[in-house]
């Protein structure tokens, strides 16, 4: 069972595994169809497509983030129509070296399933290694997946308003520096970050190669920051709870298991006028 990342030498080896099911999850905030226009141009054998917007999420709300999480028996419905039962080793691979896949990998651990790994550099790393695309869509036979919902991996907003107050709790927040300071926002109507939470940009858990630091390297990068913290009580949020996964499989990879996402995340949080909002000038 892989449970956080796979290299792409060992998914080639497993590619016509019918244990096996890879699902493609690019895609581009600033444009929507292209993840999908990208999967029909060429995807990895057999992989399906999950759409962000679609598939991964359910409706926005008007007190709801960008991406609330979708429902766990419409999410079951989705994984069994891409032939994933509870037995299948899952992989989720994107373009982005893993921000958008990371979401799915996080769903499926919410719904009980932990055979789901990333695929470590995704398809870019795929490609420099040579391997092969497709353009031919996927037989798939359809499977029953049964959901063991884990609420206690996310938590809501009140939690939040609570952790950043307490000294053994530590709210991080993925997205880029210039978004979390305030200093550029191009995504939401406002700018800044929750008082109290600290930055850890999600690309600080990667190589310049795209690929994850060790084990032994996210490990020390993370215990540096939390410090005396216990995993259990970080809280990892970004600017709609997709990113903000990217940090918890980092985590988990380094052996620091337990963290929590905060699922609406700052779209969610801004919604309520009377939360507090810091800038760093």
């Amino acid at each position: 069972m892989y449970k956080t990342l796979i290299d792409c030498h060992t998914l080639a080896l497993h590619i016509h595994d019918p244990q096996w099911v890879m699902v493609d999850c690019r895609f581009m905030l600033s444009n929507p169809a292209a993840g999908r226009q990208s999967y029909e141009a060429g995807h990895i054998d057999r992989a399906r497509y999950a759409h962000l917007n679609d598939d991964l999420s359910s409706p926005i709300t008007p007190h709801s983030g960008r991406h609330p999480l979708p429902d766990p028996k419409q999410l079951a419905l989705k994984l069994g129509a891409w032939g994933i039962d509870n037995t299948k080793q899952v992989i989720a691979y994107d373009d982005s070296f893993g921000a958008m896949a990371a979401r799915l990998w996080w769903l499926l651990r919410w719904l009980g399933h932990d055979a789901v790994a990333l695929l470590d550099g995704g398809l870019p790393r795929w490609q420099r290694e040579g391997r092969p695309l497709t353009k031919e869509l996927p037989v798939v036979a359809p499977a029953t997946f049964t959901p063991h919902v884990r609420n206690d991996l996310w938590v809501d907003a009140n939690t939040v308003a609570k952790a950043v107050k307490e000294k053994d709790w530590l709210v991080l927040d993925a997205r880029a520096e210039e978004r979390f300071n305030g200093e550029v926002e191009k995504l939401d109507p406002v700018a800044g970050h929750i008082p109290g939470a600290v930055n850890f940009p999600f690309e600080d858990n990667l190589h310049v190669s795209g690929r994850f630091s060790s084990e032994q390297e996210l490990r020390e990068l993370y215990t540096g920051v939390i410090e005396d913290v216990p995993p259990e009580h970080v809280i990892q949020m970004c600017g709609s709870g997709v990113t903000a996964c990217h940090n918890i499989l980092a985590m988990e990879h380094a052996g620091l298991t337990g963290a929590k996402l905060y699922a609406g995340s700052w779209s969610e949080w801004i919604r309520d006028p009377a939360r507090p909002v810091a800038h760093d000038d």
